[in-house]
């Protein structure tokens, strides 16, 4: 009996070491405590999206490098019953972001994302790539227009490729909620809001009412919304 105990402990502490680690090296855990014994695999997208570029050591990232082979091991799990996605970004590489959303959008798991701070410029679409997606009532989105860094050339070809890139965000966004386009983009564009460029802020509630994200509410909120959708999968 005492082997048998020892054992436990040992693979409890285990379990415990790994769960760590996930944590402290990619920001993801596994979620198995729960009463319906439900397996949740935990995600979060913190801080600015890393694209092909590193950013510097002081900075918050999310890594699609990660995020991206992590959601694959999901898609291919027979554990895994749920994906919650929580988020606070402030956005980042446009290709990064976009390919995570896109990953999420398409796992045959149900998922839900939970806006918590803010999911800002390329966050949005990674907020609206889940089933179903809830906003605490402090939390911001912000939509702006893309912005690119370093050399621009200033030709009509560099204007046509922005505007191809900005179509791929708002196509995804339609594509992942109830806002229209034409909305979209008049807050996109608005000049009133922000102080030192152009573009929205929606709080809480507000990014309901516009139809980008579905209900307002917390963890509680999003943990049950989940475990009923697993629960209806296995149904049918």
């Amino acid at each position: 009996m005492a082997d048998k105990s020892n054992e436990k402990k040992n693979e409890e502490l285990k379990k415990e070491e790994t769960q760590g680690e996930q944590v402290k090296e990619f920001g993801q855990l596994t979620l198995d405590n729960n009463d319906r014994e439900h397996k949740i695999h935990l995600i979060s997208i913190i801080g600015e999206i890393e694209g092909h570029e590193c950013l510097p050591n002081h900075t918050k990232t999310t890594k699609y490098e990660h995020v991206l082979p992590q959601l694959a091991a999901i898609e291919d799990s027979k554990d895994i019953d749920g994906v919650l996605i929580l988020l606070n970004t402030v956005g980042g590489d446009v290709e990064a972001g976009l390919a995570i959303a896109e990953m999420i959008s398409s796992l045959s798991k149900p998922t839900v994302s939970l806006v918590l701070g803010g999911s800002h410029s390329i966050g949005v679409p990674l907020a609206v790539s889940a089933d179903y997606s809830f906003i605490v009532p402090s939390a911001t989105m912000i939509i702006h227009p893309v912005r690119m860094s370093g050399t621009v050339i200033g030709v009509s070809q560099t204007y046509k490729y922005f505007e191809k890139i900005q179509d791929r965000i708002v196509d995804f966004i339609i594509r992942s909620s109830t806002m229209k386009a034409e909305r979209l983009r008049q807050l996109m564009l608005d000049t009133d809001t922000l102080a030192k460029d152009v573009g929205s802020i929606l709080i809480g509630k507000e990014s309901v009412t516009e139809g980008l994200i579905n209900e307002v509410g917390g963890i509680k909120e999003a943990m049950a919304h989940l475990y009923t959708m697993i629960e209806e999968k296995k149904e049918k």
